[in-house]
């Protein structure tokens, strides 16, 4: 019988560019997740280090690790299965099939014994607001692998990813309870309404709780957030850097699919139909 909650542990941090100081406080926030019992920690995006605009090509190259010899990557893996917990992270990930020097923006979750068992290669990049990532990053091209926990499976995403409803849709039709976004969100003219509103409609349109660890400082916004699947915000974490800790509930998600079931009312006869008549 699945376990009926479980804890997670959302940080919001603000990285420097050094990567070695992000370790760091990446190691005490783990400890400090599994000494409050948590059962999953998340990360934002950027956890490896602050990527500025105007960061060079070269400089994020050197910044960035391959993932099967990632010692970031393995540190963590160590505490997690130090700690028996799990991890949900990001790090700039070189691309070993390519001669350029564009990286992976990627995410990657561990289970309890420091084993990694997802991997998510952002898909849509933020060429958006004055931002162009796509000159320093390399599109992924997989949907990844749902992530089993105790009481359901998680889905990944990254950040402006949020924007292209299609995804959350295919991670949650495909058995996804939990939607976990790792962000770096820019602060600017409507990008918190934008941030709150997005959040709140992924969770509510799919019945999912979402998890969404941002950065805050620097030119990020903060306001981390937990949404239970009804659209009720569980945790804000505004501007605070640090840990909070919620609780998910199955219940919580049985319950609100019952009460309205989206998913159930999808009309999939009709959705391939392309011309209008």
């Amino acid at each position: 019988m699945k376990k009926k909650k479980f804890l997670a542990a959302i940080v919001q941090m603000k990285s420097s560019i050094n990567k070695q100081d992000n370790l760091l406080e990446s190691l005490k926030y783990i400890k400090e997740a599994a000494d409050r019992q948590a059962d999953y920690i998340f990360f934002p995006e950027f956890q490896m280090a602050f990527s500025s605009n105007t960061q060079t090509l070269d400089e994020l190259y050197n910044t960035a690790e391959p993932l099967s010899n990632s010692k970031f990557i393995k540190r963590l893996c160590q505490y997690s299965k130090k700690y028996e917990i799990g991890i949900v992270g990001t790090f700039f990930e070189k691309n070993p099939y390519k001669t350029d020097k564009k990286v992976f923006d990627t995410a990657f979750s561990t289970d309890k014994n420091g084993k990694i068992v997802s991997v998510y290669r952002k898909l849509h990049l933020y060429d958006a607001f004055g931002f162009k990532e796509s000159l320093k990053f390399s599109r992924g091209d997989k949907i990844p692998k749902l992530i089993k926990t105790t009481i359901g499976k998680m889905g990944l995403m990254i950040c402006y990813d949020i924007r292209f409803p299609e995804l959350s849709r295919i991670l949650t039709v495909n058995g996804s309870d939990i939607i976990i976004i790792p962000s770096g969100w820019v602060h600017g003219i409507m990008k918190e309404e934008h941030w709150i509103t997005m959040l709140k409609a992924r969770a509510i349109e799919n019945g999912v709780y979402v998890i969404a660890p941002n950065q805050v400082g620097n030119i990020f916004c903060g306001r981390s957030m937990i949404v239970d699947p009804l659209g009720s915000i569980l945790t804000d974490l505004g501007d605070k850097i640090g840990v909070e800790i919620v609780e998910i509930q199955r219940e919580r998600i049985d319950e609100v699919r019952k009460r309205l079931p989206l998913l159930k009312n999808r009309r999939t006869d009709i959705y391939n139909i392309s011309i209008l008549n």
